[in-house]
């Protein structure tokens, strides 16, 4: 889920006592869709939302208005659900909330398109929930960013291999082109490096040899394939570089604990 307070301020509160203050302009992240509580003050004890009268604006976004006789808060609440492997590989590594000024001089323009958002949500235009929904990714992707540009702890692992300019530009080849007859040998030439000095570098910052980085990464996309098209398992197999769909399926197996059927079947 992410907030954004369009005006006056609020609390985020989770379970375990963990508290931020967010103010006008500010932007909260939480990636792990844990349960947590927005009030306006430390003190007060929160209501279930379900319970609250909402108005519904269309069938994606509704408007919620509650409490009186305080200082007013406006916040704009989404959910984001994210179904990109290398996505879900990004998410499940950040921290449980990332909050991000965006009334700060080098965001001014994301406020902006906040407010963009506000205009469109308020005056239902046809189109309106196409833009809402697409500057919610933006915000989402931004608050992201920020997050892998100012911690320390995005610096280490596999994220700080995508941040590498030459190994982060081979994941990046990989994810874009899976069905790409990769070696260590041509994924070294695109990214201007010897052979031996880019597998060692690959190693030391992903944590694993890049065929086998390639490998995983493409029973990930059979995976996503599985789930969304009806592409024969024989296709799977030659797109991804299997000489035949019974070496394909084993290797599938192998690496997902189950066979190509049984997750076509559970999808």
């Amino acid at each position: 889920m992410f907030h954004v307070v369009t005006k006056g301020h609020c609390w985020v509160e989770f379970p375990n006592g963990a508290q931020q203050r967010l103010n006008t302009g500010d932007l909260a992240l939480v990636p792990h869709g844990q349960g947590h509580s927005i009030v306006d003050d430390l003190k007060t004890s929160p209501i279930d939302i379900f319970k609250l009268e909402r108005g519904a604006i269309s069938s994606r976004y509704e408007l919620l208005t509650h409490g009186g006789g305080g200082s007013p808060s406006h916040i704009i609440c989404g959910a984001v659900r994210v179904a990109d492997p290398a996505a879900q590989r990004v998410v499940g590594l950040l921290p449980k909330m990332i909050v991000m000024q965006t009334n700060t001089p080098e965001n001014e323009w994301l406020l902006g398109t906040i407010r963009m958002m506000m205009t469109e949500a308020e005056s239902l235009k046809p189109g309106g929930d196409t833009i809402i929904t697409r500057v919610s990714d933006i915000l989402v992707v931004q608050a992201i960013r920020h997050w892998l540009e100012n911690d320390p702890l995005a610096k280490t692992g596999w994220l700080g291999a995508l941040n590498d300019e030459q190994i982060g530009r081979a994941i990046a080849l990989i994810h874009r082109q899976p069905t790409e007859l990769w070696s260590v040998e041509l994924l070294a030439e695109k990214v201007g490096m010897s052979r031996s000095a880019f597998a060692k570098r690959f190693m030391d910052l992903v944590g694993e040899p890049p065929m086998q980085y390639v490998r995983k990464w493409r029973f990930q996309v059979a995976k996503g394939w599985l789930c969304t098209t009806d592409m024969s398992l024989a296709e799977m197999a030659k797109q991804l570089g299997y000489e035949s769909e019974a070496t394909f399926n084993r290797a599938f197996k192998k690496f997902t604990g189950q066979t190509p059927g049984s997750i076509r079947r559970s999808a």
